[in-house]
């Protein structure tokens, strides 16, 4: 079990809906981004846990929100997604059919990755992690809870 207070300390989230839909095609891409980034921290100093929770947590969790957190799935199936869509950047939109959000400064440590389908949510994923949103993303939070 994960100390809770290591977790508000070094901790690392990202979030799936909560709805079925959510459960059966988003949390496993959550799961496989926890694994991507698993293996890029590997060997480094790093003391962060790293937890897939889903949007009801983390909405009713006022210190989990404090957390760099990585939301995939759309507003209409993760309510985290939802609430970030007008308060975050657009740092990549295709054809309106896919969308990576961030802070371009990374000052703010919350990434909303999402398709108009499942297909769709696929391809932002693959982009965030292959394009070097990911790396550029995990070296602010790297440097946040050194």
């Amino acid at each position: 079990m994960i100390p809770d207070d290591h977790l508000i300390e070094k901790g690392l989230l990202i979030v799936t809906g909560s709805t079925l839909r959510s459960e059966q095609a988003d949390r496993p891409l959550a799961y496989c981004l926890k694994e991507k980034i698993e293996e890029a921290i590997e060997g480094q100093d790093n003391d962060f846990t790293i937890l897939v929770i889903s949007d009801l947590w983390y909405l009713n969790g006022e210190a989990l929100q404090r957390l760099p957190t990585i939301s995939i799935g759309g507003p209409g199936v993760n309510a985290l997604s939802a609430h970030l869509y007008k308060r975050l950047t657009n740092a990549l939109v295709i054809d309106n059919t896919l969308l990576i959000q961030m802070d371009p400064q990374l000052n703010d440590l919350r990434v909303s990755i999402w398709g108009m389908d499942h297909q769709t949510t696929v391809e932002a994923l693959e982009i965030f992690i292959n394009k070097g949103y990911l790396t550029r993303f995990l070296e602010a939070v790297t440097a946040r809870l050194s």
